[in-house]
């Protein structure tokens, strides 16, 4: 009875502590993608090319890293939700149509937020 009793201690707390760990690696990823998301809609309102071409590669680089890591514990649907934003993004920023590369941008945003929202440990996620 002690053995199980202490085996089912050590599984709930590895559980917890795995959950604390991805979700506080969701929140930093999120925050990291959509501080750059901001900035990059506040290039693209100054009409800066050159730091809109350097914010788009950063992105790029740091959602491929963040996307692999991700994808073992976050739904597949709701990156590639983000996915197909920032390559829209990018195809309007191309073409120079700033006002859809924007809504777009905020697009990315609200998925990233819900993404956090949706696996963050709360009574509301729970029940």
């Amino acid at each position: 009875m002690f053995k199980e009793l202490i085996i089912s201690i050590v599984i709930i707390i590895s559980i917890f502590s795995l959950d604390m760990f991805t979700q506080n690696y969701t929140e930093k990823s999120v925050e990291r993608i959509t501080e750059q998301f901001s900035n990059l809609k506040k290039y693209i309102s100054d009409d800066n090319a050159e730091n809109i071409q350097n914010t788009i590669k950063n992105i790029d680089d740091d959602w491929e890293k963040i996307h692999d890591k991700l994808a073992y514990y976050i739904e597949h649907d709701e990156l590639e939700k983000v996915d197909t934003a920032i390559i829209t993004m990018k195809s309007y920023i191309e073409s120079k149509d700033y006002s859809s590369a924007i809504a777009e941008l905020d697009e990315g945003k609200f998925v990233l937020e819900h993404i956090q929202e949706k696996n963050s440990f709360n009574l509301q996620n729970i029940f």
